[in-house]
């Protein structure tokens, strides 16, 4: 399956994968850009080659973020794989359930992600911006949070996959007590086990448009490193306004892609 697709719309969609992997290494939910922005600009293509190809691209800019964070911040190295292990289990069986998702549910599925976090991030005005106090975590936490940030959100991860990134920091910073930029950094390592295990799984369904995910990562990849290298010395709390401008963009989108026609 190769659709056809215009130079302008490939630029489009570049600009975009640059953003989100800007966005996904700062404070996590990149998907929320880059999936939606891969929806209307290949409208014609079979959503499981659309999870594919996000996948593929999303997978660059996350690694270049964990490496970023793991070189530069203190983490847990240890807890982080033990999650992502269990993460990366829990999106190979939601990618291998996503073949059966059509557009008709997924527009809606995506629509109600993003009014969530949007609900989340205007009730809680000071997500992003405040510091948690780093305690240890004991062990029936670190179940809790592999139970949760691994299986759970790495099943979701596989199945739909946009807002990942933001989930796993609000769920090692409630369960974990991490900081936020420590917790952002866990976050890309457990994120890059879920993509490992969805885009396994889409490639060996051959629902990855790699024309299209290749040129498309370079940018991720490139936002990806910049946007890690920023949170660490700023922290997250700058991008929460752009984030809620964007979360707004695509709902407004997404419902017009969805009843206009």
């Amino acid at each position: 399956m190769t659709p056809d697709i215009s130079l302008t719309t490939l630029f489009m969609l570049c600009v975009a994968a640059g953003a989100a992997g800007w966005i996904d290494a700062v404070v996590g939910g990149g998907g929320l850009l880059q999936l939606p922005a891969l929806l209307v600009g290949l409208p014609h293509t079979a959503p499981a080659h659309i999870l594919g190809t996000n996948k593929a691209v999303a997978i660059c800019g996350t690694t270049a973020a964990a490496v970023a964070y793991a070189r530069k911040a203190t983490l847990d190295l240890r807890t982080a794989v033990r999650i992502g292990l269990a993460a990366l289990g829990g999106s190979l069986a939601g990618a291998f359930f996503a073949s059966g998702i059509n557009s008709a549910v997924l527009r809606p599925l995506i629509m109600a992600v993003l009014l969530a976090v949007l609900a989340f991030l205007l009730l809680r005005p000071a997500f992003g911006t405040t510091t948690v106090s780093a305690t240890p975590a004991t062990r029936r936490r670190v179940l809790v949070a592999i139970l949760v940030a691994g299986l759970g959100i790495g099943f979701y991860d596989g199945l739909i996959g946009p807002g990942t990134g933001t989930f796993l920091v609000l769920a090692l910073a409630g369960i974990l007590h991490m900081d936020l930029v420590t917790a952002s950094g866990t976050a890309k390592i457990v994120n890059v086990c879920t993509n490992v295990g969805a885009l396994v799984t889409f490639s060996a369904q051959g629902a990855v448009l790699w024309h299209v995910a290749a040129p498309m990562a370079v940018f991720n990849l490139t936002g990806g490193a910049v946007g890690a290298r920023m949170a660490l010395k700023r922290g997250s709390g700058f991008v929460r306004g752009v984030l809620v401008v964007v979360v707004v963009s695509l709902v407004c989108k997404l419902a017009y892609d969805q009843w206009s026609g």
